[in-house]
């Protein structure tokens, strides 16, 4: 696994609803962490680069539903 304690995560533009929100750690090699926000020292999942951008496209593009 990667060492994930210097990483700068980023939070949802859509974090407005009370603090239950993902946070991601772009810019890895190959790979984007995912970790709830509430629990920050809590485990991370890691998701393919690849993988990832191809869900955020999904979601924008409303392929996936609508939230």
């Amino acid at each position: 696994m990667t060492d994930l304690t210097a990483t700068a995560w980023v939070k949802s533009s859509y974090s407005q609803n009370g603090g239950n929100c993902v946070e991601v750690a772009p810019g890895l090699p190959g790979v984007t962490p995912v970790r709830d926000s509430k629990d920050p020292e809590g485990p991370a999942l890691y998701f393919p680069a690849d993988g990832f951008a191809t869900f955020l496209r999904g979601i924008k593009n409303g392929a996936l539903g609508n939230a």
